[in-house]
């Protein structure tokens, strides 16, 4: 079945929640490219995202990944996931809402836990107690989520190409954004 992207799809929500792996495995599925702001900071400043925090702060970071979300709003529409802290900023928010389609996808604390806690690539988790430290960003950012035009919800149980396939099914509710 052929099917046409007319927006770009933004993935957001907590670190742990599957915005890559989700988003690669949809944008496999609709034969659309599949980006990471993350990966593009990275490659742009040639630092990892840690590097970027502990050298030139946290604003500065949200700067560029600012300009970089803007950017790749611009070009292909495409599947693009973005890290935790990108749906905060109010600017991002609404640039996202204006250009493309923001999809949250929404996982409680005990799955997000799950699966970052022995990452060692999460900046915002170097504290003395990250699980404190996750539950206070769960909880600050819930609300900023809930703008998300679209939410999906995760599950321990469900696949990432299930979870997926319902990203898809909540896209079909958006003729603006996916046609088949």
């Amino acid at each position: 079945m052929i099917v046409r992207l007319a927006k770009t799809v933004v993935m957001v929500g907590m670190m742990g929640a599957g915005k890559t792996a989700v988003g690669t495995a949809l944008a496999r599925q609709l034969g659309v490219p599949f980006l990471d702001s993350d990966e593009e900071i990275v490659r742009a400043a040639n630092r990892s995202i840690a590097e970027i925090f502990e050298r030139d702060g946290e604003p500065f970071f949200r700067a560029r990944e600012t300009e970089v979300i803007s950017r790749l709003l611009r070009g292909t529409p495409c599947i693009l996931s973005t890290g935790g802290g990108a749906f905060l900023s109010a600017a991002n928010r609404r640039m996202i809402h204006d250009v493309g389609v923001s999809v949250w996808l929404r996982a409680d604390l005990d799955l997000l836990w799950q699966r970052v806690r022995h990452k060692t690539t999460r900046p915002l988790l170097r504290t003395a107690n990250p699980r404190e430290t996750l539950r206070e960003l769960y909880e600050a950012r819930m609300p900023l989520y809930a703008e998300a035009d679209l939410v999906v919800d995760g599950a321990p149980d469900l696949s990432v190409e299930d979870m997926a396939h319902s990203v898809r099914q909540a896209l079909l509710t958006r003729p603006d954004v996916l046609e088949e």
